[in-house]
């Protein structure tokens, strides 16, 4: 028999699992609708309520078309639940495991989520997990960021008690001020788009391996961009993707420049992008500087061994934990630090091919 949630809604299909709840494609039988319902587990009753709660009070005061809508909120026995609308169509992984997308689809759809993250930082949150699985697609191809079980207000994003001594994120994504366990502000989430951007013109994550190994990666190469983009796009990505948060544009130019179909233009002629810093008016101009190739160079393995003591002398850990690959996803289910990439936080949430998290 179909299951019901606080008497008023049926889970129908089991959508996606993760380390904190369950995500089920139901039915609101009092007003007749298909929503998502995302039911915790109840590992620690005043853990999962307040982990519950916080979720709710960031997806309700935020609305915009690039984030799913929550509905409703409440308990089921021990289990707290949210209610969130359904997104019908596959995660922006699954449309990347058929192929890469061009620059003018990689432009519209950056546009879209970088409007979305605007939103969310013009309301003092960083999302702090912006991947491919954790953005919906419908059935036109329009983002949605989901997922926001690890997200926090701006001023509590680098001394919460729980995040303590864990690099919280997806290894594969992670600015490399989170990498280092620093303050995580909106800047992180435009160099986790930019590299998300970029996953989608290449096919595949440009930091990929192990937890570890691809937090590490972060710190001691810069991304290297394929040959043949439009410059003003390569520009662009090259400054998302900056090391200094500061040197980054913020979400609202990304979505202004990428909004442009301009930015999809002329393909430059370099066969990895500039080094340019600039993107949007607020910077200024200078003659941009080749970017250097990932190939391993001189001195590269002792970088790695001083960025690992490191992280060792800050007493951060990476715990990379996985959640089940969602029902109906396209893509195989993501190896250790491939693909998705692993997050590197204890409370890992669902990840849904056709719902919100």
């Amino acid at each position: 028999m179909a299951r019901t949630v606080a008497g008023r809604y049926r889970l129908d299909r089991l959508l996606g699992r993760g380390g904190a709840a369950d995500v089920y494609e139901a039915l609101d039988l009092r007003l007749r609708r298909p929503v998502a319902v995302k039911v915790f587990r109840p590992a620690g009753a005043r853990r999962t309520d307040a982990q519950c709660d916080e979720e709710a009070r960031l997806l309700a005061r935020m609305h915009h078309p690039g984030l799913v809508t929550l509905y409703d909120t409440g308990r089921d026995g021990n289990r707290p639940f949210l209610v969130m609308q359904l997104v019908r169509g596959t995660t922006l992984r699954g449309r990347i495991a058929r192929g890469v997308l061009t620059p003018a689809e990689a432009r519209r759809t950056g546009a879209a989520l970088a409007s979305a993250l605007a939103h969310v930082h013009a309301h003092g949150v960083v999302h702090r997990d912006v991947k491919p699985s954790n953005i919906l697609l419908d059935r036109s191809d329009t983002p949605h960021l989901t997922d926001f079980g690890i997200s926090r207000r701006v001023e509590a994003a680098d001394d919460t008690p729980e995040d303590a001594g864990t690099l919280v994120g997806t290894a594969s994504y992670l600015a490399p001020e989170q990498a280092l366990g620093r303050k995580t502000g909106s800047a992180a989430d435009v160099y986790s788009l930019g590299l998300v951007l970029l996953e989608t013109l290449k096919g595949e994550a440009e930091y990929g391996g192990a937890p570890l190994e691809a937090a590490l990666a972060h710190l001691h190469r810069p991304p290297v961009l394929p040959s043949g983009l439009p410059a003003e796009l390569a520009r662009l990505l090259t400054a998302m993707t900056d090391r200094s948060p500061e040197a980054r544009p913020d979400a609202a130019a990304c979505a202004r420049i990428l909004a442009d179909p301009r930015t999809a233009g002329r393909a430059s002629a370099p066969s990895t992008a500039p080094g340019s810093r600039e993107a949007g008016a607020h910077r200024s101009h200078r003659s941009p500087r080749p970017r250097r190739s990932s190939a391993a160079r001189p001195g590269r393995p002792a970088a790695g061994r001083a960025v690992a003591a490191t992280l060792v002398t800050l007493g951060l850990t990476l715990s990379g934990s996985l959640g089940s690959a969602p029902a109906g996803e396209a893509a195989p289910p993501p190896r250790d630090g491939a693909g998705g990439g692993a997050r590197t936080s204890a409370p890992a949430s669902p990840l849904p091919t056709r719902t919100p998290l």
